[in-house]
Order: C-alpha cells, then sequence, then structure tokens
C-alpha cells in the first residue's frame, strides 16, 4: 500500500470536509486587489471607450472629466444617434452635463446621481461622486446588455 504524507492527508481530509475540489477559478483569485483594482479597471474601461474623441482625456475620476465631455464621450460611444458629438463645445459645461445625464437616463436607464449644478459649481469633480456614478452607468449598461463581462 502507498505511504500517503501528512500533507496530502491534510488536503485529502480537507476536500472530504468541504465536498470535494472547488470548480473554476479560486475565488482569492477573482476579486485579488480589491477595490483598487476594480476602480482601476473602470477607468481603464472609461479611457478605452473615450479614446479618439476630441478635448477627451481620461486619466483620472476627478479632472478629466470636469467639462462634462468625458461623459458625453463615454456615452456617445454607446448611443452615437442620440445627440452630435462634434457639436459640444468644452466651455458649455452646463449643457455636456446636461446632456450627458439626460443621455444616461434616458438610454441607458441610469439613476440620476448627480446634479448639473454640482457639477458647474466645482472647477474639478469630486473623484469619489464621479466614480460612483460612472459605476452606476456602467452596471446600467451591463444590465441593458450593452457591456459584455466574463462569466463567473
Amino acid at each position: 500500500r502507498p505511504r500517503v504524507g501528512s500533507r496530502a492527508q491534510g488536503r485529502c481530509a480537507i476536500l472530504e470536509k468541504f465536498g470535494g475540489a472547488a470548480k473554476g477559478p479560486a475565488p482569492h483569485l477573482r476579486r485579488s486587489g480589491g477595490a483598487a483594482t476594480v476602480k482601476t479597471m473602470l477607468l481603464e474601461w472609461c479611457r478605452a471607450r473615450t479614446r479618439g474623441y476630441a478635448h477627451v482625456d481620461v486619466q483620472n475620476f476627478s479632472g478629466s472629466w470636469g467639462s462634462g465631455l468625458a461623459f458625453c464621450a463615454l456615452l456617445h460611444s454607446f448611443f452615437p444617434d442620440a445627440f452630435d458629438f462634434a457639436a459640444l463645445e468644452p466651455s458649455a459645461r452646463r449643457e455636456n452635463f446636461a446632456l450627458a445625464f439626460a443621455t444616461a437616463e434616458e438610454r441607458a436607464g441610469c439613476a440620476p446621481l448627480l446634479e448639473v449644478e454640482d457639477m458647474v459649481r466645482l472647477p474639478v469633480p469630486d473623484a469619489k461622486c464621479v466614480y460612483t456614478y460612472v459605476q452606476e452607468l456602467y452596471r446600467c449598461l451591463v444590465a441593458k446588455g450593452l457591456v459584455k463581462t466574463k462569466k463567473r
């Protein structure tokens, strides 16, 4: 009879206790890095979706969104027939935010978490507010089937 080491016996005992080997990737590998990784991935997604849009350079969740054009570009990338992006001006912040938030609510079903007045009152938007809004927009786009995610 082959001799099994104590380490292997311990592993076998654990597998028996918890119902066998796990299927799929290990849970600790799925969410490694936590919130910081999710934030980075969401920023990269925004950067990729808005690449090539005039006056839009997404580098963070604050100053990059100050003119409202990043919101408009992100929405235009999904709904190009909603408005003429080329006609927008970086200096028309109020109009850009209003257009983006209305489009997100109408086309994506995104809750109006940000107010236009709050966005234009500050020269640089609050990063936590922008991040929260973009998360909600992403969630709505996934729910509508417009963003494909990896199955877990």
